[in-house]
């Protein structure tokens, strides 16, 4: 392991990790883990920060916790993204805080101490199995604390499904579940590139026809090839901002993988324009399924 390490992808123009610097995002398929990295291992650390409160304080708590004693901490994030809470955040974990402002960002830079306040941060972002959803999850995933109604439409139309498929951007597995209830279904490949989602997904869908994959599918799955189905919330939000471009690569790369007469199936919010998207990989074999709740499930034919 480095002895420098990097969480994110943080604007170079605000701040430039070290050579070498591991990379220890879950959003970033091949990282190595930040949990994963031994107590107090780490000279320095940067973090961009990501916006949502509890899984923020979890990863500043975990950076802290791998620092040395007297280790160096420079955490960044948008103004509007947490970046104005950081320095607060900061502090609460019994640490001075040298912050700076630039380019809509806050930058709070902090030395590790003998014993900061960790352990509430630490327990609050951890994974859990959750009692209300009956699955594991974790603070950070995709519809961590419930489920995602356009991912519930599509779990309450889908037809027994048969053969080989895929679940693109997988999330937690539930929708997994639903797949894998007809027996007609011989293997189901589920992929995400969140690596928490991952093993949440790996320990929720307990069934040897399923395979768990780590990776961005908009990358391309070479392993993939003539499945019979593809099902998909996808995603259209990258680095916390609105992308549509996400949900037309996962319909792209949907069309690749699917055999001669294969079938998508996609739920997305109402207000995506995936119809083009949709006609120029499947051309005049598409329909809308279901319009309801904000959500469009459409079927789509190879």
């Amino acid at each position: 392991m480095a002895a420098d390490a990097v969480y994110g992808l943080p604007p170079r123009e605000l701040v430039e990790p070290s050579a070498g610097a591991a990379q220890l995002s879950p959003l970033i398929p091949g990282s190595e883990s930040l949990e994963a990295v031994p107590d107090q291992s780490l000279e320095s650390l940067t973090i961009l920060a990501p916006p949502g409160t509890v899984e923020r304080r979890y990863v500043l708590a975990q950076g802290l916790r791998a620092l040395k004693i007297g280790g160096t901490m420079m955490v960044l994030a948008p103004k509007a993204k947490g970046g104005s809470r950081l320095a607060k955040e900061l502090k609460a974990f019994g640490l001075e805080v040298a912050e700076d402002a630039r380019r809509h960002h806050r930058i709070c830079e902090v030395v590790r101490p003998a014993e900061p306040d960790i352990a509430e941060a630490l327990a609050a972002g951890a994974p859990r199995l959750s009692q209300d959803l009956g699955l594991w999850t974790q603070p950070g995933v995709f519809s961590w604390d419930r489920i995602d109604p356009g991912t519930a439409l599509l779990l309450g139309r889908l037809p027994p499904q048969t053969g080989v498929g895929a679940d693109f951007g997988c999330g937690l597995g539930y929708l997994a579940h639903g797949v894998l209830a007809s027996s007609a279904v011989t293997g189901l490949t589920l992929i995400d590139i969140d690596r928490r989602a991952v093993d949440c997904a790996s320990r929720n869908v307990n069934d040897p026809r399923a395979k768990v994959v780590w990776a961005d599918v908009r990358h391309g799955q070479p392993a993939l090839s003539d499945l019979d189905f593809v099902v998909m919330n996808p995603p259209f939000h990258d680095g916390g901002a609105e992308d549509r471009a996400l949900g037309a690569a996962f319909i792209a790369e949907a069309a690749r993988v699917l055999r001669h007469g294969g079938k998508l199936l996609m739920v997305a919010n109402r207000h995506l324009p995936y119809e083009r998207p949709l006609a120029d990989s499947f051309g005049a074999k598409v329909k809308l399924l279901a319009e309801e709740g904000g959500y469009k499930l459409y079927e789509a034919r190879r």
